[in-house]
């Protein structure tokens, strides 16, 4: 269970390095294709598309991670996305220091 724990808490430290938070990501679309409709934007090093080991479906949201951050507002620029006919919501990702978080002992 410990261990498990600590994979949690080092999936959300890793989330905060990526650029783009995507929502709606149809059922249909894999980690590969949406790697690939991102890559007319620049340069992707990294698509992680999280999957619910229940279902064995992925959680229809995913983090996308560029080379540059022109390349992440390239995609941020455009009105909006579309993806095997579903519209993906974005949001850009706020990267926060360690030194910036609230300490909860406060």
């Amino acid at each position: 269970m410990a261990a498990t724990s600590a994979v949690r808490v080092a999936g959300r430290r890793s989330r905060r390095l990526f650029d783009i938070f995507v929502a709606e990501v149809p059922w249909t679309a894999s980690s590969k294709e949406v790697k690939e409709y991102f890559s007319q934007f620049g340069s992707v090093q990294r698509c992680q598309l999280p999957f619910d080991r229940d279902t064995g479906f992925h959680k229809r949201y995913c983090w996308i991670k560029f080379s540059t951050p022109e390349e992440a507002q390239n995609v941020l620029q455009k009105d909006s996305h579309i993806l095997e006919g579903s519209k993906l919501t974005l949001r850009q990702q706020s990267h926060r220091r360690r030194s910036q978080r609230k300490n909860p002992s406060e």
